[in-house]
């Protein structure tokens, strides 16, 4: 009976060694895992309040944005947003007029309506800024009585008339009558309208390529905490609009993107 038991129990020394043995595999993956995790939190920090990868899916900002840009963003210009919360803490500059802005929408309710995002983030460039006087007449933008023309690479493919639109109805909250840069239409059209006065704390976006672009003149004005950050350079592209090659996004690399840095 003795020898049977004893046979059946293993050496205190081997339980011993297998008990380290374990204590050890656990040690070291415990180790593994922390030395993951800064590395980890680092990338996150960078990600939320330094740099930011954005990337193009309409030709709204054509042609100095192409479908199938990625970008990095700055965060840190106009100060980083607190995920998940509507906080932005300090940046070390205000945006300025024609600046490109990547901003979280207002809230868009016909987007909804579809199963869209109705507050998407977005990317156009900055013509409004509070208490400016800003309107269109015939595709031009004027701000505070000055116009500025487009480029003559901007809007190639102008698309549909100047018609009027129910999205349109939001600006006759902010326009201004009796002033001395004229009379608001009575219904605005995709070419004219206004003058808005932009309020305190609010901006308004226009896309580059007006006739391809839903911006201000249809969701309004954004709020200044709204801001995400500026664009700095094109870090890849390739042809994800047109390409007839198969995996574009390897064989049609735009190669003279790469670099591109924004005005």
């Amino acid at each position: 009976m003795a020898a049977d038991q004893n046979s059946s129990s293993a050496p205190p020394s081997k339980v011993v060694a297998a008990a380290r043995g374990t204590s050890a595999a656990k040690s070291s993956v415990t180790e593994g895992l922390k030395g993951w995790i800064v590395p980890i939190l680092i990338f996150f920090v960078i990600r939320i309040f330094f740099f930011q990868a954005y990337r193009i899916p309409s030709p709204s900002m054509e042609p100095e944005m192409m479908v199938g840009d990625w970008l990095f963003v700055n965060n840190l210009v106009y100060g980083p947003n607190i995920p998940f919360t509507d906080l932005t803490l300090p940046g070390y500059a205000e945006p300025v007029r024609k600046d490109i802005v990547v901003f979280k929408s207002p809230y868009q309710a016909d987007e909804a309506q579809v199963g869209n995002d109705p507050q998407p983030t977005l990317v156009k460039r900055l013509w409004g800024t509070p208490g400016d006087t800003i309107f269109m007449r015939d595709g031009v933008v004027h701000v505070n009585g000055t116009p500025f023309p487009q480029r003559a690479d901007e809007s190639t493919s102008k698309l549909g008339a100047d018609e009027p639109h129910p999205l349109f109805e939001w600006q006759h909250r902010v326009e201004v009558k009796g002033s001395r840069f004229g009379e608001p239409p009575a219904v605005p059209t995709h070419d004219n309208w206004g003058p808005l006065v932009i309020p305190a704390g609010h901006l308004f976006m226009l896309g580059d390529n007006r006739y391809e672009s839903k911006d201000s003149r249809y969701w309004g004005i954004v709020p200044r905490g709204n801001l995400r950050g500026r664009p700095i350079f094109v870090y890849y592209s390739y042809n994800a609009a047109d390409s007839d090659r198969a995996l574009p996004f390897i064989t049609d690399i735009r190669w003279s993107r790469i670099g591109h840095v924004f005005r």
